[in-house]
C-alpha cells in the first residue's frame, strides 16, 4: 500500500480558464503488443553514463505533468493532458500504478509508468525518454529495467502500445526485448496545432 505524503499544495494550483484551442487530425497507426513470460536478457546500462532509477512515491502532479510533456511533446500524447489535475493525481496515484524515473548525472532522463491493477494483464502504459537522452543507450536500459521490474508482479501477461507518432525507434525496441504484436488499428487523433 502506498504511503500518502502530505501536499504542499505545489503543483496543485488550479488552472486559469482555458481558451478555445485550434486543433487538427492527425491518422496513426497503434500496434498493440504483449509478453508472455519474461524475457532472459537483461541490458546493462551503458558505462559510460551515470544512471540511476528511482521509484516515484506519490508523484505530485506538477512533476508528472514536467515528465509526460518533456518525452511526450514532440509525439503528441495528449490524453493525461486532457485531464483535470484531481483526475490525474487519481490516476497517477492509484494503488497498482507505480512510475520510475531514470536520472543520467542528476537530470531526469526518461521515464516509464507500469500499471498492474488488472493481476492478469500488467500494462507498460507510459514508456519514454527525454529528447536531450535520445541515441546515449539509455532506451534499450530503461525498457529492460520496465520489464524486468512489470514482471515481479508476476502478471499472465505484459502488454504495451505504440503507435506510429511514437520514436521511429519504438516498434523494433519492443519487440527486440521480446514483445509480440497482435493487433493493429488506425486511429484519428485530435491534437493541438
Amino acid at each position: 500500500m502506498k504511503r500518502k505524503i502530505p501536499s504542499s499544495g505545489f503543483g496543485n494550483a488550479k488552472k486559469a480558464a482555458s481558451v478555445k484551442q485550434e486543433t487538427r487530425d492527425i491518422e496513426t497507426t497503434v500496434t498493440y503488443l504483449s509478453m508472455d513470460h519474461p524475457p532472459s536478457l537483461r541490458v546493462m546500462p551503458p558505462a559510460n553514463l551515470k544512471l540511476a532509477l528511482m521509484h516515484v512515491l506519490d508523484p505530485t502532479v506538477s512533476y508528472y505533468r514536467y515528465l509526460y510533456d518533456a518525452v511526450g511533446s514532440e509525439h503528441h500524447w495528449i490524453d493525461r493532458k486532457l485531464l483535470s489535475d484531481d483526475q490525474l493525481a487519481a490516476a497517477i496515484n492509484a494503488d497498482g500504478v507505480d512510475i520510475y524515473v531514470a536520472y543520467c548525472a542528476g537530470n531526469p532522463a526518461g521515464y516509464f509508468e507500469i500499471d498492474v491493477r488488472d493481476t492478469e494483464k500488467c500494462w507498460l502504459a507510459y514508456f519514454g525518454l527525454l529528447p536531450e537522452f535520445h541515441g546515449l543507450g539509455i532506451g534499450k536500459w530503461l525498457l529492460s529495467e520496465a520489464v524486468r521490474t512489470a514482471w515481479t508482479g508476476k502478471p499472465e501477461s505484459l502488454h504495451v502500445e505504440t503507435c506510429t507518432l511514437d520514436s521511429p525507434h519504438a516498434l523494433g525496441l519492443y519487440q527486440k526485448m521480446g514483445f509480440v504484436p497482435y493487433e493493429r488499428r488506425n486511429k484519428t487523433m485530435t491534437v493541438p496545432v
